[in-house]
C-alpha cells in the first residue's frame, strides 16, 4: 500500500450532517483530477455543520477513510476538509498601496491584499479565506490581474470568509483523532462552487445553493468573483422530520421514503401511485398515496427555497448599494444531497422566478460513475481546490481552472493561518 504523498494524491473529506464522504484524487500531468478512491458512511454526531458527539464523528470519518484507502490502495495521511455552519460569515474589504516601481509586481499585489485583509475580526473568529475580487490602478477599475500594468497606486477589493475558532477546532479534532492531518479548511459552499460552476456562470452572476442534511450553503458569484457566502441552518432533515411526524413513521424510514418516492411538486405525481409507509412499535405498514407524500414535501421545500430567495434579495440590495454588478443572469444552481428530489427544478423556478439547474461535478476523470452526483459536489470541489493549491507550489503541473482568472497564482492567499 503506497502513501498518498508518494503518488501526488489529494484527499477531500466532506463531513456532513447526514453523510461523510472521502475522495482520493490523483493529479494527472494535464492538470485534471482522476478520482481513484471513494469512501462514504452515514454521519453520526454532526448537527447543522457542528460537532455534537466527537466519538461518533470520529467513527464515521474512520469508516469513510478506510473505504477510500481500500479502493485507492493507498494510505491517507492528510486531507482537505470542508466546513459549514451558521457561524460562517463574510465581508468585503478594500486596501490601497502605492506602486513601488511604476509597474505592478507580484510583491505589490501581495502587499495590497495584505492591507485589505488586515481588518480587525472578533477574537472568537478566524479568517478562513481571503479571496481577491478585482483590482483598480489609478482610474482604471475592474482589473483581474494587475501584474505588469503601470500606475501610481493600486486598490484591491477582497472577500473575507471567517469562521468560529472553536467550531473549526472541533471538526479538526475529530479528523486528527483518526490520525490524519488537515491540509486546509475550506468553506463547503466555496468547494461546491469549484465543482459545479462554469467560468461563464461565475462571470454572468450565479448563486450556488448546496442543500445538505442540516445546512444550506450559499455562494453568490458575479463578474467572475465570489461576492457573498452564507449558511442557512435548515435543510433536508426538516423535510424528513415532517414526513416522520405526518405519517407516524421512524425517521430512518422517513428518509428512505423521501429519497425513493419523494417529489417536490405534487401535481407531477400520478393520482394512482402508492407508497408503503412503515409504522412504529411493530404495527403493520400502511399504503398511502404518493400525492399525499408530495403534499407534505412541497410546502417545506418551498419554504426552504423561500428562505434562500429572501437572502438573495437582501444580498442583491447590498451589492447594488456597493456599486457591484448584481444580476444573477445565470440563475440558480442547486447541488448537494437534498437537491436530488424529483420536481425540485420546477418548484425552485416558481420560487426564484429565474432559471434553475441541478449542479453535478464537472471536469472529472476516473470513478465518474460513483461521484458524478450532486451529493459529491463538495468533496469533488475539495479535490479541485487541493489541486489548485498544489499547483501554486508545483510549477510542473499546468493548471487549467481559474477563479477570477488568477486562482492559481493567488491560491497562496486562500491558504489561511490554521
Amino acid at each position: 500500500m503506497t502513501k498518498a504523498a508518494d503518488k501526488k494524491l489529494i484527499v477531500g473529506l466532506d463531513i456532513g450532517t447526514s453523510k461523510v464522504c472521502a475522495l482520493v484524487g490523483e493529479v494527472l500531468p494535464d492538470g485534471n483530477v482522476n478520482v481513484i478512491g471513494v469512501g462514504s458512511s452515514p454521519s453520526r454526531g454532526m448537527d447543522k455543520g457542528g460537532v455534537n458527539d466527537l466519538e461518533s464523528v470520529v467513527k464515521s470519518v474512520q469508516r469513510a477513510v478506510d473505504q477510500a484507502e481500500l479502493m485507492a490502495d493507498c494510505q491517507i495521511s492528510s486531507v482537505y476538509l470542508s466546513l459549514s455552519g451558521k457561524h460562517i460569515s463574510c465581508q468585503t474589504e478594500k486596501g490601497m498601496v502605492p506602486i513601488s516601481d511604476k509597474e505592478v509586481t507580484q510583491d505589490d499585489v501581495d502587499n495590497v491584499i495584505h492591507t485589505a485583509k488586515s481588518v480587525k475580526i472578533s477574537d472568537e473568529h478566524r479568517t478562513l479565506h481571503v479571496i481577491p475580487q478585482e483590482f483598480a490602478i489609478d482610474y482604471q477599475e475592474g482589473i483581474k490581474n494587475p501584474v505588469g500594468l503601470s500606475g501610481v497606486r493600486m486598490e484591491a477589493s477582497v472577500h473575507l470568509i471567517t469562521c468560529h475558532n472553536d467550531m473549526a477546532r472541533n471538526i479538526v479534532k475529530a479528523v486528527e483523532r483518526c490520525g490524519l492531518k488537515v491540509d486546509h479548511l475550506i468553506f463547503s459552499g466555496l468547494a461546491a462552487s469549484h465543482a459545479v460552476l462554469t467560468p461563464d456562470e461565475r462571470e454572468l452572476g450565479v448563486c450556488v445553493v448546496d442543500i445538505g442534511g442540516g445546512t444550506m450553503d450559499l455562494a453568490v458569484w458575479s463578474g467572475g468573483a465570489l461576492r457573498h457566502a452564507e449558511v442557512i441552518p435548515y435543510a433536508g432533515n426538516v423535510v424528513t422530520s415532517d414526513i416522520a411526524y405526518a405519517f407516524g413513521t421512524p425517521p430512518g424510514d422517513a428518509e428512505e421514503i423521501k429519497v425513493k418516492y419523494g417529489c417536490a411538486l405534487s401535481e407531477l405525481v400520478s393520482k394512482d401511485a402508492k407508497v408503503d409507509v412503515p409504522s412504529v412499535g411493530g404495527r403493520p405498514s400502511r399504503s398511502l398515496q404518493s400525492q399525499t407524500l408530495a403534499e407534505v414535501i412541497e410546502p417545506r421545500y418551498s419554504e426552504l427555497l423561500g428562505l434562500v430567495n429572501q437572502k438573495l434579495i437582501d444580498i442583491q440590495d447590498q451589492m447594488r448599494d456597493a456599486g457591484v454588478k448584481h444580476h444573477l443572469a445565470a440563475g440558480i444552481v442547486l447541488t448537494g444531497g437534498a437537491s436530488q428530489m424529483e420536481g425540485l427544478i420546477e418548484c425552485a423556478e416558481r420560487v426564484f422566478r429565474n432559471q434553475v439547474r441541478i449542479g453535478k461535478p464537472l471536469e472529472l476523470n476516473g470513478l465518474t460513475d460513483y461521484v458524478q452526483a450532486p451529493h459529491f459536489a463538495t468533496a469533488v470541489g475539495l479535490l479541485h481546490y487541493g489541486k489548485d493549491s498544489q499547483a501554486f507550489d508545483d510549477s510542473d503541473i499546468e493548471p487549467k481552472r481559474s477563479v477570477s482568472g488568477l486562482f492559481t497564482r493567488i491560491s497562496g492567499w486562500f491558504k489561511k493561518e490554521f
